[in-house]
């Protein structure tokens, strides 16, 4: 039987992309090893969003190629997706170049990979009726997993490439999605993670052009089992108004607000093409907060974009020092050819704004620390259920995660006991800050073995 290696780069997407393409070779009597040197097939499931990620993909192809030259090697995902025509020509070590939108497909690739031929397939979306995947074996840390609901994005944000990439929204079919939370619950994942580029834009590439994201996580919801829902990535401009109310009556649902608020400055935002402005921004923190008082809310901001200056910088740090968010990731502008922004400023004047975006940054962190620092320590003498991922080896400790810590992303939560499970839940009471992560130590033993 043969063996196939995956190297999974970039977003939580393309994660279940990955998990999928496992399945589908194990359905053509591959089995998955996590050692490169043992594989037949080397799988580089690639990341295009910028061009950080698009080196660090062709990096990882030639050290995974240069590990075992005698393995076929697939370069997939969405720098494939994206870049076809250039990799066919500049990256002749592929035994195939394939992309990410009908993933079954792989099937015929591999046969033909394994027959001799070079294979460039950029297969189009299946009908919704048929993309009904299986995922085997999960990628993240035992006891939760990555549910998407939809493919692409109908938003257009000027720096995004994600429609040129993904194509436009994409809602799966409501009970394709139930099936596989009901699956995952039935194998014992205490955390689901709903994904896409807006959950909240579920449903608006339908005939009415309505959200439908509500009817599904009601419906989700209303699943039997033990588990919890988390919602990563609410555009703030098309927030469910109901939402935070749903949340706030709904225990099943962490009261977790991942909202990419990018930017504060009416211009930049503007340019950008968003409609919010720091004003509204502030407020539906405050509602939220409000009507949620537990809630932990996680943003992200784009330092570098083209009519970005000084003063246009100096409202983001007024709204993070006015939002007091929990958590704030910032990245800097990546210029993607075909995107609405690229030909706002050239290479030679790009390479310099990032240098100063780099700057920016590296304030934006020093204001937002301590905040973070601040907003966890509220979490201190009480108690939260903790979901246990994983031990330290030769130690009574556990490295975990409670509903304020979204996987990967956050801090963790330490915890000090014995005859932990990874994927458990425990109940623990918070006793610390350590930076930006939390000590805990278990009071009522694991509530979910």
């Amino acid at each position: 039987m043969k063996k196939v290696y995956m190297e999974n780069l970039g977003c939580s997407k393309n994660q279940v992309d990955a998990e999928t393409l496992i399945k589908l070779l194990e359905d053509d009597q591959f089995t998955h090893t996590t050692e490169v040197a043992e594989a037949d097939l080397i799988m580089v499931n690639t990341c295009g969003f910028i061009e950080s990620a698009r080196e660090q993909s062709i990096e990882s192809f030639f050290s995974l190629h240069e590990a075992n030259p005698q393995a076929k090697i697939i370069l997939s995902g969405c720098m494939a997706q994206r870049y076809a025509k250039e990799l066919q020509d500049e990256l002749g070590e592929a035994s195939a170049i394939f992309g990410n939108r009908d993933l079954s497909k792989i099937h015929e690739v591999v046969r033909q990979v394994f027959a001799g031929d070079r294979v460039i397939e950029l297969p189009s979306y299946p009908d919704l009726a048929n993309e009904v995947y299986e995922r085997n074996e999960l990628l993240s840390f035992p006891g939760s997993a990555y549910l998407k609901i939809s493919e692409g994005c109908n938003h257009w944000c000027s720096y995004c490439a994600i429609p040129l990439i993904r194509g436009g929204l994409r809602s799966k079919l409501k009970e394709t999605i139930l099936i596989e939370a009901r699956t995952l619950i039935e194998r014992g994942i205490k955390e689901i993670n709903l994904i896409a580029q807006d959950l909240a834009a579920y449903g608006t590439d339908g005939p009415d052009k309505s959200s439908k994201f509500m009817d599904l996580l009601e419906a989700l919801v209303a699943l039997d089992g033990d588990f919890s829902i988390r919602l990563l990535y609410i555009y703030p401009d098309a927030f469910p108004p109901t939402l935070a109310k749903f949340i706030a009556e709904h225990k099943k649902v962490l009261p977790y607000f991942d909202i990419p608020f990018q930017h504060a400055d009416q211009k930049v935002l503007q340019s950008m093409g968003r409609t919010g402005t720091k004003e509204s921004y502030l407020s539906l923190i405050e509602s939220i907060r409000n009507t949620v008082p537990e809630a932990v809310i996680r943003s992200t901001i784009l330092l570098g974009y083209p009519t970005e200056d000084d003063k246009a910088f100096a409202e983001v740090l007024d709204f993070l020092s006015k939002a007091k968010l929990d958590w704030v990731g910032s990245f800097t502008y990546s210029r993607e050819e075909g995107t609405k922004a690229y030909s706002l400023r050239g290479e030679r004047e790009h390479k310099k704004a990032n240098k100063l975006a780099q700057g920016y940054q590296a304030q934006l962190q020093a204001l937002q620390g301590p905040i973070t620092n601040a907003n966890l320590a509220r979490f201190v003498g009480k108690e939260y259920e903790v979901l246990i991922e994983e031990l330290v080896e030769g130690e009574d400790l556990a490295i975990g995660r409670m509903y304020g810590q979204a996987p990967e992303v956050d801090g963790l939560t330490v915890v000090l006991g014995r005859s932990l499970k990874p994927g458990q839940k425990v109940l623990c009471g918070i006793r610390a800050v350590n930076g930006l992560d939390l000590e805990a130590v278990p009071v009522g033993g694991a509530l979910n073995g």
